[in-house]
């Protein structure tokens, strides 16, 4: 088996330089992302698949928010309420799929809890019979899979800095 040593961009963020651990003048963020290099793909790729989850939740917190105040549904409340839990779940793939794009290590938690939330929705829509509800089961479940694909993949782990049990 022949080792593999990680590329010298990736060795630049982690090593220091000068007394106060990075040049003088530069932060060590500043210092990480000059050193990274360009973002991955994948990485841009999983962040916009994020960011496109976050905004559907977006859309139907507000068309359920709405349709509470204006519409005509059984439950008013429930509706509200139903639209501003939506509203404020987009917050979590909204903010993971900006620390994505600003290579943050600590995005990929979050956008990974994100995909796997998004699996038994996804099984749900896909077990409904609604003509619309297994179509939109079938984008949610092809997302969340290729996310995930993603966002474990070894380039993306490199570009964030994460360390799996083989870098070690």
């Amino acid at each position: 088996m022949v080792a593999r040593l990680p590329s010298t961009r990736y060795l630049a963020q982690t090593r220091p330089s000068g007394a106060g651990g990075y040049a003088a003048g530069v932060s060590n963020e500043q210092t990480s992302e000059a050193a990274a290099g360009p973002r991955p793909n994948r990485l841009t790729a999983a962040a916009g698949l994020a960011a496109l989850e976050g905004l559907a939740l977006v859309a139907g917190g507000a068309y359920m928010l709405v349709m509470g105040l204006l519409g005509s549904p059984d439950k008013p409340e429930q509706a509200e309420m139903g639209g501003l839990t939506l509203i404020a779940l987009a917050l979590l793939p909204l903010l993971a799929a900006r620390g994505l794009l600003k290579c943050r290590a600590w995005s990929r938690g979050p956008a990974i809890i994100t995909q796997i939330m998004a699996l038994p929705v996804a099984w749900t829509l896909l077990r409904s019979e609604g003509a619309l509800l297994i179509p939109a089961g079938i984008a949610l479940a092809a997302v969340a899979v290729a996310s995930l694909v993603l966002l474990v993949n070894p380039a993306t782990n490199r570009a964030l800095g994460i360390r799996g049990p083989r870098d070690a």
